[in-house]
């Protein structure tokens, strides 16, 4: 029986279909490039103290720092001293302003805030400081964990009704409760949107990747996953330290960037579901429809039956046909090995990646500037691991970049804290290894989970990584207080998901599997690419000897 591979082959290279797919799809990508990452401004903490009786009189620039300093207590931060942001003295007015005498208390008449940088941020709104300082981070955990709720949903949903759907419904939900949000009148309103919003985020990005890498052949397939999907999340990225410069106001950023998200509605009648979705389902029919539209487009008139009618991709057509669920991802021993691993190595790419950019506001120079200068590095990762995933190995080049950045954190312990900007440059290089190694784990996962289980795979490994996520802005909370210490212990996690990531078959010159049965096996770092060849080869011979198996069939 051909594969699916072979039986489009006739659709040609990068026509017009194929770009118009690389195109739209990629483009609902960029939300999800400021959607989460837009806390290191929603959510930054501006200069503060305690709100004083005169405060009218009173304000946080250099030349008030005389009189701060004789109304509230002095702290050491840093090395140098400066006022205390979250105690005053207890103020009367017979004692004078002798601090020897005043006792100290907390900010009981609310906090000042400067409006230097910002004019209002979710923690100047809520007053997210001192005993609060916790619900800072704790708001972009909130949204990873609707993410990883989105995990769990969007996998099956997808596999179940289909690509598309799940990709426009998600994008819906993060649009229609973003423009909610704006009118959030509490923290805890604001977090509970923003857990769905994560919902929504997690399920457009799944269903976008998974759609392209399913509707795109081989040749283009490597470039969608790099230059295109990674591409166009680096850009939205790269928009959000733009718009926040010139919006200094939560509330008119999250507008600002919720906008253009209304332009995607038109792309439903543009984006086609994929066609080995529908014949995973039995519909060869309808996906053969698709294909012969998509032939008409690239100026192929003359097609004739694509799939065998009695044998679709995944097994007959005729009601035989086992639904697929989670347990399938552990049924048999090779795809549990798999999915254990990936499970561990998608938790610490997510914890570099997301540690390391949430940590923008605390590294040396202008927020502004670094989040820039870190959004323009990741689309010189992108470009180098597209060439890369060209001419490498799949684990060789997934487990390097992780030992790359694994072994920069943990150098930088090593630096002594004068040469700070030693210190930004080997975070950002650090950054950059977990930016790689997060864009290829995604096509190295997508390329090793078999059609029927693999939008459910991708769920369930993002829904892994998610706890990494949850656990990532505590990391950059812990960095505010002992950087050495977060840094040699992110560094050894990536160092240790590395070394792992040797153990996964290779994936590349090789078709997608369609089922369980003809994924590759688990290998060690000492296994020869002859043997992968060889194992593949015994699978595919067994496949075509047994014309349809089942998806029960274990042998």
């Amino acid at each position: 029986m051909q594969s699916y591979d072979e039986a489009t082959a006739f659709l040609g290279e990068w026509g017009p279909y194929q770009w118009t797919i690389f195109f739209f799809l990629s483009v609902t990508i960029i939300p999800n490039g400021y959607v989460a990452l837009s806390m290191v401004f929603l959510a930054d903490i501006p200069q503060h103290h305690c709100r004083l009786p005169n405060s009218s009189n009173v304000t946080t620039g250099e030349t008030s720092f005389i009189n701060l300093s004789l109304l509230l207590p002095m702290e050491e931060v840093d090395g140098e001293q400066a006022c205390s942001k979250c105690t005053r003295y207890r103020i009367h007015m017979e004692d004078g302003l002798n601090d020897t005498t005043r006792e100290t208390e907390p900010c009981t008449d609310g906090w000042e805030y400067s409006t230097d940088r910002y004019i209002s941020t979710i923690v100047s709104e809520w007053d997210l400081v001192c005993d609060n300082n916790w619900k800072g981070p704790f708001t972009t955990s909130v949204f990873f964990l609707g993410v990883l709720c989105g995990s769990i949903v969007s996998g099956q949903l997808s596999d179940k009704y289909g690509r598309k759907v799940v990709l426009f419904g998600g994008i819906a939900l993060q649009t229609i409760l973003s423009f909610i949000q704006l009118a959030s009148q509490s923290w805890e309103m604001f977090c509970i949107l923003y857990f769905f919003i994560g919902v929504g985020d997690i399920s457009n990005y799944v269903a976008a990747f998974v759609l392209g890498t399913e509707l795109l052949g081989k040749s283009e397939r490597i470039a969608y996953t790099t230059l295109g999907v990674c591409m166009f999340y680096a850009l939205g990225y790269i928009l959000l330290p733009v718009f926040a410069y010139h919006i200094r106001d939560w509330r008119m950023l999250l507008l600002a960037l919720t906008l253009p998200e209304i332009l995607y509605v038109p792309l439903w009648w543009y984006i086609p579901e994929s066609p080995r979705w529908l014949l995973s389902q039995g519909q060869v029919e309808q996906a053969e429809a698709i294909l012969k539209a998509a032939a008409r487009k690239n100026g192929i008139t003359h097609i004739g039956t694509i799939f065998d009618a009695t044998c679709s991709n995944t097994g007959p057509v005729n009601g035989n046909k086992r639904a697929h669920n989670y347990l399938d991802l552990v049924r048999t021993s090779n795809i549990r090995n798999i999915t254990v691993l990936l499970f561990f190595m998608w938790m610490i790419c997510t914890i570099g990646y997301y540690g390391l950019s949430l940590n923008t506001p605390n590294m040396h120079g202008d927020p502004y500037i670094n989040c820039f200068v870190s959004a323009a590095s990741e689309m010189i990762v992108y470009v180098i691991v597209w060439l890369l995933m060209r001419v490498s190995p799949r684990r060789i080049v997934t487990g390097s970049m992780l030992l790359l950045s694994g072994s920069v954190l943990l150098l930088i312990q090593f630096v002594p804290s004068t040469f700070q900007i030693v210190t930004t440059i080997l975070l950002m290089i650090g950054k950059s290894g977990a930016t790689a190694a997060y864009t290829i784990i995604y096509i190295f996962s997508a390329e090793l989970y078999p059609t029927v289980v693999r939008n459910m795979g991708l769920g369930a490994c993002s829904m892994a990584s998610r706890v990494g996520c949850i656990i990532s802005p505590y990391f950059t909370y812990f960095v505010a207080y002992n950087n050495i210490l977060a840094f040699i212990l992110m560094g050894s996690l990536m160092v240790t998901a590395g070394v792992f990531g040797l153990l996964l078959p290779e994936t590349r010159d090789q078709p997608l599997p369609e089922t369980i049965q003809q994924m590759q096996p688990m290998s060690c770092c000492c296994t020869s690419v002859k043997l992968h060849r060889c194992t593949h080869s015994f699978f595919r011979t067994t496949a075509h000897r047994d014309n349809c198996p089942q998806e029960g069939d274990t042998s």
